[in-house]
């Protein structure tokens, strides 16, 4: 499977974000053992230092863990899944209002046509 990369941010990050919604919409569960850093350079066809740079920033964040020759593992706190469930709600719909609003939109009529979805 190709993946496409947007030429505007190193892919690293681009990697990272997209671990971080695998584990959100639990494609990841918690304590799920990742594939290797070959299998994901092969997966996203890119050099293996670019998944490792990613792996250790996902586990400065908590999000990951390694245990000494079995490999990195989703973190098995829910807390920290939850939060980061949070943060991204938060980022999406901020995103979305400010879309909303640069169309004229106020929060207001955007959530009467939320409303109205329902």
């Amino acid at each position: 499977m190709s993946y496409d990369f947007n030429n505007d941010l190193p892919i690293y990050l681009q990697i990272i974000e997209r671990i971080k919604m695998q584990i959100i919409k639990s494609e990841f569960k918690p304590l799920d053992k990742l594939p290797s850093v070959r299998e994901l350079s092969c997966i996203y066809e890119v050099n293996p230092n670019t998944v490792q740079k990613a792996l250790f920033e996902l586990e400065s964040m908590g999000l990951i863990f390694t245990e000494r020759t079995n490999g990195k593992f989703v973190t098995g706190d829910i807390k920290v899944i939850n939060e980061l469930k949070s943060q991204t709600v938060d980022k999406m719909v901020g995103e979305f209002l400010t879309s909303m609003q640069n169309l004229g939109y106020s929060k207001e009529k955007v959530i009467d046509i939320l409303k109205r979805q329902d």
